[in-house]
């Protein structure tokens, strides 16, 4: 589950400074002996346990927190969400400032290698037992719960996000173009292609946009590459990596061929475009099915179909408990159950968030799944293809910041009018400020 990132860089940068000033800054600590956690598991003791969890959207974990509790009884749990910038931001100030942070919190992808750089401030789960799960998940999923240096495991990961193309059947009908799910993959099998399909439904005269706003795409297209924002020695390489300036040029293409919707993920006038259908297509990761599905379209009134470029992962979350929470045994057993086998099928289920367990991609419960909801697309197979395909990139401390930078740029060209080539270079300028 995932948003796209904003900016924070110079909150992020006060992180850096003050994770180093304020080694004293913990918060109380209730350390028991180290031992396995296990949502099943009965607790230590009887004594009251309250537990907050922050997260930036709805995860449907109101059953399990309900399924956690019979066997955890005397712990409450308390769910506090907020936007997600903020909820990141927030974040960031809580950890430099030592005050403030939930028991749990839940990271985007996109942000877990900011946090991996002071991982001092977050309990170190290996101390419950939580290291037995590593060979149950995708080893890169794995990797970036650790600190930088391996030696500590800081978060869980929840869901990955598998990438596809959802779409508007009614809308393709209306601008004469296919509506079959395997005919509309067939129009895009590279963003160039993508870009001419969307010349073809401008011309056809309909009121809604092609797609919602170049950024997402943007995005999904530096996230297929090899490389993306930084280079394995953790140099931003936008300026020098040709695929980030490909991906930047066929966005563009976008803008200057009217394309785009001018909306910006996640604000309310995006979640209203996709209830009232004000734009044809978005890049759709697995856990955004669940997000349409909440705006309640309408059942078949959105499909989903193969992402250009082949395969790719756009977000996913890991669930972290900072150091300020005074029951880090109850916190890290929590964290176990929701991430555990059981509790991904279901919230696989109820929301589309495609495990990040890859035992489960060959359970016929995901494999097999097609969800009525998308005209009986059978998300468990483009899901898993997309993820299966996928060839991890290195992310660097700071690609959300970069990303954020690189998105201004398009911004100032699609909203302000600005030369193509000059939002590229102070982009990139921008994006190379960013320590």
């Amino acid at each position: 589950m995932s948003h796209p990132p904003r900016r924070r860089a110079a909150r992020l940068l006060v992180l850096l400074i003050a994770a180093s000033l304020l080694a004293a800054c913990g918060g109380g600590e209730n350390t028991p002996a180290p031992g396995a956690a296990s949502g099943s598991a009965a607790p230590a003791n009887t004594e009251p346990v309250k537990l907050t969890v922050a997260l930036f959207s709805d995860f449907h974990y109101g059953p399990l927190y309900e399924e956690f509790k019979k066997t955890h009884p005397n712990v409450e749990i308390t769910e506090r969400r907020a936007q997600f910038n903020d909820h990141h931001n927030n974040l960031v100030t809580q950890v430099a400032t030592g005050a403030g942070a939930a028991d749990i919190v839940a990271v985007e992808g996109g942000f877990i290698a900011t946090f991996r750089e002071v991982a001092d401030k977050f309990h170190n789960l290996n101390d419950y037992g939580l290291n037995s799960r590593q060979s149950e998940y995708l080893d890169w999923k794995w990797q970036l719960g650790l600190s930088k240096d391996g030696s500590q495991l800081i978060g869980l990961g929840t869901d990955v996000g598998g990438l596809a193309m959802c779409y508007r059947p009614d809308l393709f009908k209306e601008a004469g173009l296919p509506t079959n799910r395997d005919e509309v993959s067939a129009l895009w099998p590279t963003w160039e292609q993508y870009v001419e399909t969307g010349k073809k439904f401008v011309a056809a005269g309909g009121k809604a946009a092609f797609t919602d706003g170049p950024g997402e795409h943007f995005r999904a297209m530096v996230e297929q590459a090899p490389v993306g924002f930084y280079d394995t020695s953790d140099k931003v390489v936008v300026g020098s990596n040709p695929d980030v300036r490909k991906a930047w040029d066929v966005a563009v293409s976008m803008i200057q061929n009217k394309l785009s919707g001018k909306l910006t993920a996640f604000t309310p006038e995006w979640t209203t475009g996709i209830a009232k259908g004000t734009f044809a297509t978005m890049v759709c990761p697995a856990w955004k099915t669940g997000v349409i599905k909440d705006q309640k379209p309408g059942e078949g009134t959105w499909d989903i179909a193969a992402v250009p470029g082949g395969g790719g992962n756009q977000g996913g979350t890991h669930l972290l408990a900072p150091k300020q929470g005074k029951h880090p045994k109850e916190a890290a057993e929590l964290i176990n159950f929701l991430t555990s086998k059981e509790s991904q099928l279901s919230l696989w289920k109820d929301a589309s968030a495609l495990p990040s367990l890859p035992a489960l991609y060959t359970d016929p419960a995901v494999a097999d799944f097609v969800n009525p909801y998308f005209g009986d697309a059978p998300i468990g197979k483009i899901f898993t293809d997309a993820a299966k395909a996928l060839k991890p990139q290195y992310t660097g401390p700071k690609s959300g910041d970069v990303n954020v930078a690189m998105g201004n740029g398009l911004g100032r060209i699609e909203l302000q009018g600005q030369d193509p080539e000059e939002a590229w270079k102070q982009a990139v300028a921008d994006s190379e400020k960013i320590k």
